[in-house]
């Protein structure tokens, strides 16, 4: 077949054939699928049909979003280290770093248009729940510790309540009241057997898919060198009991600038805090040169994620 584009320039003058496997573009291979996925401890059977491709639809999807998927893997080398001993002091599966990573592909500003926030996405009715405080000057949900603890809570309540992680994991897309009624009226005991919004159908199994790519990117053609893995910031924590009249000015007498204060401390959300309680917040100033990455320790988390 012979296609002329709209300058009149025939295909054959560039010696390309559309349409023919003699030449081509880009070579696109689908991804391999397995029989089951490890999550959490439980292997998920993918032999049923929809569960084959509702896994697919979404390691296809991560695999080919190239952009999102590499800063997911390069921010996993900042950020868990911090997130992973808040998990396993909270005694909840590993696996649900990459809860995280599917709400926010770990973006230290994320905010979503239904106004959730930080690496964890609560939305503040709930994070005030669960004891972050939300205000014009101070948000925790973008507190990365302090919202990793509030995420743990929900769901060791959520598993408590269903006992089965997936299912906690829908509830935390869902809420637990949508899931607990779904349950109810269609008869099942889990996540999986329900019919959902097509956004919460998806949620576990992106889940699965990032865990499958981030335990081995280069299987599915990601290469990163060490040096391309943003490394963690080593800092000190400087104690504020009081009022503060301008973060900039107070960042200047710390030997940093503002850019750096909320880049490292995202849960300030103004150029001054007012503390009428008198709280103690813990403020992160980077360590003499730790934001240099002439003289940074490029530290790996996963060897897996590059290649040397």
């Amino acid at each position: 077949m012979i296609v002329i584009p709209a300058g009149g320039c025939s295909n054959r003058d560039n010696n390309f054939i559309y349409g023919s496997e003699k030449e081509s573009v880009s070579t696109f291979i689908n991804p391999s699928i397995p029989d089951s996925v490890e999550l959490c401890g439980k292997y998920i059977d993918l032999d049923r049909e929809d569960m084959y491709e509702r896994f697919d639809r979404e390691l296809t999807s991560l695999v080919f979003g190239h952009s999102n998927t590499l800063l997911t893997i390069k921010r996993a080398n900042r950020y868990f280290p911090e997130i992973a001993p808040i998990l396993q002091k909270n005694k909840v599966p590993l696996d649900l770093l990459y809860l995280a990573c599917v709400e926010s592909n770990l973006n230290v500003r994320a905010y979503s248009p239904s106004h959730a926030a930080g690496f964890w996405q609560f939305l503040a009715a709930t994070a005030r729940e669960y004891g972050l405080e939300v205000s014009d000057e101070v948000d925790e949900r973008y507190h990365i510790a302090k919202s990793t603890e509030a995420a743990c809570k929900y769901l060791k309540s959520a598993y408590a309540k269903y006992g089965d992680w997936p299912t906690a994991m829908a509830s935390y897309n869902a809420g637990r009241a949508r899931i607990s009624g779904e349950l109810s009226k269609q008869l099942v005991n889990n996540s999986f057997d329900l019919f959902l919004t097509e956004e919460t159908s998806r949620y576990v199994f992106r889940i699965m898919a990032m865990k499958m790519v981030l335990e081995n990117p280069r299987v599915y053609g990601f290469r990163l060198s060490p040096t391309q893995l943003y490394n963690p910031v080593e800092c000190d924590e400087v104690a504020v009991n009081g009022a503060v009249e301008s973060w900039p000015q107070w960042a200047i007498d710390h030997g940093i600038n503002f850019q750096i204060l909320r880049d490292l401390n995202p849960w300030i959300r103004d150029k001054k805090l007012t503390n009428k309680d008198g709280k103690t917040y813990y403020v992160k100033i980077p360590k003499k040169d730790a934001i240099k990455r002439s003289v940074a320790n490029h530290r790996i988390y996963n060897h897996n994620w590059v290649t040397e």
